[in-house]
């Protein structure tokens, strides 16, 4: 079984779909420290419940804990987006993934912010397989959602949900 962290429902949906047409037993997981403000956080986080209840999905939802992801990237503000600031972003998540999953019986988890073209595959993956390294016995699945049409069926998939959609990650540092 997989548990999938998902940052948002556009970049989640086709993915979702995926994962069902490979018959993938799979559930959400919901951790976004780094979304701020508290308002942006709870945009995003009701699309992805209500596309999950639709569809019958797991969610599982984590605590918002804006603070301590600020403490963790401290020092890291001014670093532009694909820096060292997102690289101990996706650490920290990654962690927090890793750790539920191996607490519920999950053997994989991935992420849909390999979806994402303002991100850093490189640093998803680095950071993926440290989360799993450092909690053991769980694997990450590196995974390019971006290819085989993903891209173009996010975007469909985008318009026929109306989900409300962003151009940046979700962290005030980002938003410059």
């Amino acid at each position: 079984m997989l548990l999938l962290h998902t940052c948002c429902a556009p970049c989640s949906a086709a993915i979702i779909e995926r994962l069902f047409s490979l018959d993938e037993r799979f559930a959400l997981f919901f951790f976004n420290p780094n979304i701020y403000p508290l308002e942006e956080y709870l945009l995003r986080k009701t699309e992805c419940v209500r596309y999950a209840n639709r569809l019958g999905i797991e969610i599982i939802d984590d605590d918002y804990d804006h603070e301590g992801w600020l403490t963790f990237v401290s020092g890291h503000e001014n670093e532009p987006e694909r820096g060292s600031r997102c690289l101990l972003c996706f650490r920290l998540r990654f962690l927090r993934v890793a750790q539920v999953a191996k607490e519920r019986g999950f053997e994989r988890f991935a992420t849909t912010l390999a979806a994402s073209r303002w991100k850093s595959l490189e640093q998803i993956a680095e950071a993926g397989h440290w989360a799993a390294a450092e909690t053991g016995d769980i694997v990450f699945l590196e995974k390019n959602w971006r290819k085989d049409g993903l891209e173009e069926r996010r975007r469909s998939l985008l318009l026929e949900n109306a989900f409300y959609s962003q151009n940046w990650c979700g962290c005030e540092f980002s938003r410059r």
